[in-house]
């Protein structure tokens, strides 16, 4: 994209990283954890902006791959009494709340090791991964990252089908954002709209 993905801005309030927080916010996960690497200073200062609670960590060795960011995120957040990590990419910023509450709800009914959003054959985020993987997934090969894991451990009881789009919308390239963008400007027009 040749800029932080994080600081991309999704509508007149929100970039990608506010509007991810918001919405984990709205869904009441009362621990929010960004782990940063490349342009970190530049991502948090555009953070601020948005007045939102969230915790910052920094990653030294982002340039190793996704792993190592998630490793990072999870040796802060590892402490007595968490059971569980809910994991979601910048590059899928529009997720609904709705669907991060399934995801914390199925986890809270099963407690199998990993939760996720399905759709079809599809795999979305957030990921909910509990603690028992934790040290398996810092043991795992930077190259292959966490996939192996995740299917590994992953069970129909912990797949739930979810009808919302954004769990599986992975913006990647500067035309899906552009698309994206009209979709989000869109979709909140008709909102306001039918409020009026």
């Amino acid at each position: 994209m040749g800029r932080p993905k994080a600081t991309l801005p999704l509508d007149a309030r929100d970039t990608f990283l506010s509007h991810i927080v918001r919405t984990f916010l709205a869904a009441e996960v009362d621990d929010v954890v960004v782990v940063v690497g490349h342009d970190a200073e530049a991502i948090v200062n555009s953070f601020s902006e948005s007045g939102l609670p969230a915790r910052f960590v920094a990653n030294p060795d982002y340039d190793r791959g996704q792993l190592s960011s998630l490793v990072a995120g999870l040796a802060f957040v590892d402490r007595p009494g968490i059971t569980a990590a809910l994991v979601t990419l910048v590059d899928v910023p529009l997720v609904l709340p709705e669907t991060v509450r399934a995801v914390v709800d199925r986890y809270r009914k099963t407690h199998v090791p990993i939760v996720r959003p399905t759709s079809g054959a599809r795999h979305g985020h957030p990921l909910l991964i509990d603690r028992s993987l934790f040290d398996e997934l810092r043991a795992a090969d930077p190259v292959a990252g966490a996939k192996p894991i995740v299917r590994a451990h992953a069970t129909a009881a912990g797949d739930i089908e979810i009808a919302d789009e954004g769990a599986f919308l992975d913006i990647d390239t500067e035309a899906e954002y552009r698309n994206r963008i009209t979709i989000v400007g869109r979709n909140r027009s008709i909102a306001d709209e039918g409020s009026r």
